[in-house]
């Protein structure tokens, strides 16, 4: 049979897999979706656990809404395009959510933004975690400082906008994300991420995950700030399934039910070689293609070979996680040398050597094949090229594709 895999924002690569080696091509569940705007009116004006947007907003005089970047699929336009019924926009200011990743491109402004862009142009402000002014608002139970930008720590009204999906090793995204990582500081996001070291951390994981709890601390220290959110989950197309609005932990809790429903994927069985696709924006870099690696290992068996297929737009992203990867040949030292001192970007290293001490990392990217080979990854020219050598190697070799990787979490039946 001949499968299309997607690369880039356009682009398909085409491979042909023998029907006897082939499991299926797996992605996030179908779910029936509405017309976006009604699905995202109806959740506003119905609350979770929350007064009604207008009596939120009553009385605000310094009004911020923090959205997510352009790495994200959250597709913020539409939301403004329903608030814009319920409220002048431009009574607001709207800080982007970058955690730290560099500031959006115009192009990735106008995605987020869409026909509000121009008009809301000279109200925005990209979160720089390095440079932002930043507020100390005291210690979580795991020692991180908790150090927040001042616009959102002085806003008397809080307006989020995200979506819910899984995350490698958050459990999920959304909600308490916005602020740590979204507009924290470097010395903040550092402090947090190295609990990701931790094996408790991972996708789906939210009671006992360190990474999780420490971000349920940052906003106990923001507890009694008006905040309002409105969060996404979206189907496979990156259509909207499902919104959850009002009181932060509440619609959270309900968002992710709804993830599980379109991300938690079955299997019929863990494959010799997984082919694991990050898909446009999720490309943008190996530092954020490294999810898809991450959830294709769980359709992976011992001693097998994934496949990650990553445009890398913009090259690696974090240079230091690469540079840790190239420590040492062997994967076991590799993680010892990461448990010797932390800096950001480690975690992503500690997630993928992890898997190379059991399996084999293979990956098709635009990045220099050297670059790739010298971080414990075999770089084919194209998918069908990787497939053909995996069958080389194992002409029994059973085969699975996770379309959309970097949010498809399998589990076998």
């Amino acid at each position: 049979m001949f499968a299309d895999i997607r690369y880039g924002r356009d682009g398909v690569q085409r491979v042909e897999i023998p029907d006897r080696n082939y499991i299926g091509t797996f992605s996030p569940n179908d779910v029936e979706i509405g017309a976006p705007d009604e699905i995202i009116g109806a959740s506003i004006d119905a609350p979770i656990g929350s007064e009604s947007l207008d009596k939120f907003l009553e009385g605000g005089e310094d009004i911020v809404f923090i959205v997510n970047d352009g790495t994200r699929p959250t597709p913020t336009a539409k939301v403004l395009d329903a608030l814009a019924k319920r409220m002048d926009l431009r009574k607001a200011r709207y800080l982007i959510a970058t955690g730290t990743h560099r500031d959006m491109t115009e192009e990735e402004y106008n995605n987020v933004f869409g026909s509000h862009y121009q008009e809301l142009k000279d109200r925005i402000i990209a979160h720089d975690a390095k440079k932002s002014e930043c507020v100390y608002l005291g210690d979580a139970k795991s020692g991180t400082p908790m150090e927040v930008n001042k616009i959102a720590v002085d806003a008397d009204r809080l307006v989020i906008i995200t979506s819910v999906e899984p995350h490698y090793f958050a459990g999920y995204t959304g909600g308490r994300k916005s602020f740590l990582p979204g507009v924290a500081s470097f010395r903040t996001i550092e402090t947090n991420h190295k609990l990701a070291m931790n094996k408790e951390a991972q996708s789906l994981v939210l009671e006992g995950n360190p990474v999780h709890e420490d971000m349920m601390d940052a906003l106990e220290q923001v507890k009694g700030k008006k905040i309002f959110t409105i969060q996404m989950v979206l189907d496979r197309h990156q259509n909207i399934y499902k919104v959850a609005s009002g009181d932060i932990n509440k619609a959270f809790a309900q968002a992710v039910e709804w993830a599980n429903k379109v991300f938690v994927v079955p299997i019929p069985e863990k494959a010799d070689v997984v082919i694991s696709v990050a898909p446009y924006p999720m490309d943008v870099d190996l530092y954020q293609s490294q999810k898809a690696l991450d959830n294709g290992k769980w359709a992976l068996k011992e001693g097998g070979k994934i496949i990650m297929v990553s445009k890398c737009r913009e090259g690696v992203g974090h240079a230091t996680f690469l540079t840790q990867l190239s420590s040492s040949k062997d994967p076991k030292q590799v993680l010892e040398n990461l448990k010797s001192e932390y800096k950001l970007g480690y975690h992503k290293a500690a997630k993928m050597a992890e898997i190379a001490v059991w399996a084999d990392i293979w990956a098709v990217t635009d990045l220099d094949p050297e670059l790739i080979a010298s971080a414990n990854i075999t770089p084919f020219p194209s998918v069908e090229a990787a497939v053909k050598k995996a069958l080389e190697e194992n002409p029994e070799a059973r085969v699975l594709i996770l379309s959309d990787g970097s949010v498809t979490i399998p589990r076998v039946e």
